[in-house]
């Protein structure tokens, strides 16, 4: 069987360890990083496995919004100014890839085949972890002020429909009895029993990379640069002043595999969305349900830490400093939707934390053989959805490098859409 060297050590990067090691390859994880840490995406992700998570951030009209997006630097959605002609290629093909009703259609169709039963599978590598308790499967709520603002986004929830998501509607009373803690305002909402949740996505990170290790996977502490490519075999991937040689490589290094993607012979508009959140230890109110408010665009959910609230997509590059007020934003946002939290929480008690989610301007990733030489593997540039598509893209990575039939089409996640 083949050395196999992983770059990464995220949700993607430890699944695909898993499945390449089940297939009896030795495997070699490069990682400058703690799995799990705080310095990856896994970590912050908002705890949600929505398979139900089909619709592009790009939406009809969104050229509309740009100018807002600009002046307000506490949107859901902001752009900073002094980044923008850097930006702007990506933002170009970003607003164009969800310009009409068809195109997010066919985004949702592609997306769902690769989220499709995730907490399922989660929870399979989870039990084999040892960390079982960490999924869950309750259903996530989607909540609304009334009907009509759950009929305003009906292309969204038509989409979802067509790819096969099912939903229970529940009107004042219903909602009221099965999240007693929400806000008032809230009137109407649908909760989608499919999706679960991942309760520290952190730890289960370190804990599948544990399981890795334990089962013979190596984990190298160096930040890969690139690779020695002969004749149009992979030789190595190479650190700085080193390299390791290997047969075959994956490159799932988050937000910073747009490079090694060029030196595997693939451009790929790879941005990073800056997301925040904030997590309140003792909240004072216990949430049954992971939830989404449509009113705040953001994720809410308990975990072991408190609640936690996620969100809020920043373009600002991988190198400017954060802006705390976002987290801020997202703190007052959790009292509006669930009224028993404290004003006066301590400090000590809100922990708040900024991360890079490698995002492509279609919504979808790239995951496929690269274009100049077929013993590289991309698996990266999962936006929104890298914590739900981590399981079903490590079973792809698996398939790609043993040459077999992969159980699901990866043609739509092709890097060469790109050119």
């Amino acid at each position: 069987m083949s050395h196999v060297a992983i770059i990464g050590a995220g949700i993607v990067g430890a699944a695909s360890a898993l499945e390449l090691l089940r297939d009896g390859h030795r495997v070699t994880v490069i990682e400058p990083g703690e799995p799990g840490g705080e310095q990856a995406a896994s970590y912050g992700n908002g705890t949600l496995l929505n398979p139900s998570s089909v619709i592009p951030m790009s939406s009809p009209g969104l050229w509309k919004k740009v100018p807002g997006y600009l002046r307000d630097p506490l949107g859901p959605l902001a752009i900073r100014w002094r980044y923008l002609p850097k930006l702007w290629p990506w933002l170009h093909r970003f607003v164009r890839a969800g310009s009409t009703p068809d195109k997010v259609a066919a985004i949702g169709h592609a997306l769902r085949p690769l989220l499709l039963n995730a907490p399922e599978l989660h929870r399979a590598l989870a039990e084999e972890a040892g960390v079982a308790h960490l999924i869950a499967r309750q259903g996530v709520l989607f909540a609304f002020p009334d009907r009509a603002a759950f009929e305003a986004e009906a292309l969204s929830w038509r989409v979802r429909r067509e790819t096969g998501v099912r939903w229970l509607e529940l009107d004042e009373d219903e909602l009221r009895q099965r999240e007693p803690a929400l806000h008032r305002r809230y009137k109407f909402a649908v909760l989608v029993e499919e999706n679960g949740q991942c309760r520290d996505p952190g730890a289960l990170v370190a804990a599948l990379m544990r399981h890795a290790v334990s089962l013979g996977a190596r984990h190298v502490r160096a930040r890969a640069t690139g690779f020695r490519i002969e004749a149009g075999r992979l030789r190595a991937v190479t650190f700085a002043g080193d390299e390791l040689p290997c047969d075959k490589a994956v490159i799932s290094a988050g937000a910073h595999s747009k490079q090694l993607a060029a030196a595997a012979g693939d451009f790929v508009p790879l941005e990073t969305e800056r997301g925040y959140h904030a997590v309140i230890d003792a909240p004072g109110v216990a949430p049954r349900y992971p939830m989404m408010p449509s009113d705040g665009k953001m994720a809410f959910a308990m975990t072991p830490a408190g609640l936690r609230t996620a969100g809020q997509v920043e373009l600002a590059g991988l190198e400017a400093e954060p802006n705390w007020k976002r987290a801020e934003v997202l703190l007052r946002f959790a009292r509006e939707v669930y009224p028993g939290i404290p004003e006066d929480l301590p400090p000590d008690r809100v922990k708040v934390w900024m991360g890079h989610r490698p995002s492509t301007p279609d919504g979808l990733p790239c995951i496929g053989l690269a274009s100049g030489c077929a013993d590289v593997v991309h698996a990266f540039g999962h936006g929104h959805v890298g914590l739900t598509a981590g399981p079903m893209t490590g079973r792809l990575v698996a398939a790609l490098v043993a040459g077999r039939v992969p159980e699901i089409d990866p043609a739509p996640y092709a890097a060469t859409r790109f050119r």
